[in-house]
């Protein structure tokens, strides 16, 4: 046998071997694999990322389902997601991270099958609690989609014309605007907040403080308190893609939450202060409703 071949299936160093944990991330509705671009390599560096792709609008998988007469439910997507780790990851328990209808899915996967889960990381969950503003129904109907990118984003500089250009070609394909216009049709609405008390996980959730897209923020951090195991952190000055918009704050909370847990939380993202400060205003509303 040729002496480097011979070096590479060394038993010993191949025994010493461990890979890294599975790291499964599962982007949200507006989103596609690509929202993970700030995220992946960093994260890549401890755990082995798995981006599965559930949701591709102008994917045959999707349309043959759609044509079938099946819906686009947050119960269809769990099911696409225990299929691709019980065929092509096969290594639980998993760390998964998921963002907006992404969360929706990771909670109901993981109170599904509790024993194959490690941790969760929940970044702007919907159907936590209350409703969502749709920004993106309407910018896919009156195809404004600069509204669309822009409701995701505290900062402007974020929903660049390139990124809009981006979107706007991507609906310009009838089969992709039918999938996503299907995929609000079976999702919008549905609420994980019956779940919220069955998580067992330790849990991280991470709240944009100026979310536009879920209605009410405060309401969603006292209602996620019902998960035995939580830890949430609100980010002052960031919208629905914390992700994105706070990507080094995200790596950072997110990389020491699954090696060791997040023991102590920066006072400036304390969810404590957050509350405390919705308040404040809410009084001064009252009490200056003009102002």
């Amino acid at each position: 046998m040729n002496p480097h071949v011979r070096k590479f299936f060394d038993l010993n160093r191949l025994h010493g071997y461990k890979r890294p944990a599975p790291l499964i991330l599962v982007n949200g509705l507006a989103e596609q694999s690509e929202s993970w671009f700030a995220n992946r390599t960093v994260w890549s560096r401890h755990f082995d990322v798995k981006v599965p792709e559930l949701l591709v609008y102008d994917g045959d998988s999707l349309h043959s389902h759609i044509d079938a007469g099946g819906e686009v439910t947050v119960d269809y997507l769990t099911d696409r997601l225990a299929r691709y780790l019980d065929e092509f990851v096969q290594r639980p328990p998993y760390h998964i991270v998921g963002s907006s209808l992404g969360g929706q899915v990771a909670m109901t996967f993981a109170c599904r099958y509790p024993k194959l889960v490690s941790r969760l990381v929940l970044i702007c969950p919907s159907g936590v609690h209350g409703d969502e503003n749709l920004p993106m129904m309407e910018g896919v109907k009156r195809s404004q989609y600069d509204t669309l990118v822009k409701s995701v984003f505290h900062r402007s500089h974020f929903a660049n014309e390139g990124l809009v250009e981006a979107i706007e070609h991507k609906f310009q394909n009838r089969k992709w605007k039918k999938g996503v216009l299907r995929t609000l049709r079976g999702t919008v609405g549905h609420s994980v907040a019956p779940l919220l008390g069955q998580v067992p996980h330790p849990t991280l959730l991470i709240w944009g403080e100026n979310d536009r897209v879920l209605s009410d923020v405060p309401g969603s951090v006292r209602a996620a308190d019902q998960i035995l195991k939580v830890t949430q952190v609100v980010i002052p000055n960031c919208g629905h893609a914390p992700q994105i918009e706070k990507a080094r704050l995200v790596n950072q909370l997110v990389q020491r939450f699954l090696r060791e847990g997040l023991k102590t939380i920066p006072p400036q993202y304390d969810p404590a202060r957050f509350l405390e400060k919705q308040e404040r205003r809410a009084r001064l509303k009252v009490t200056h409703p003009h102002r």
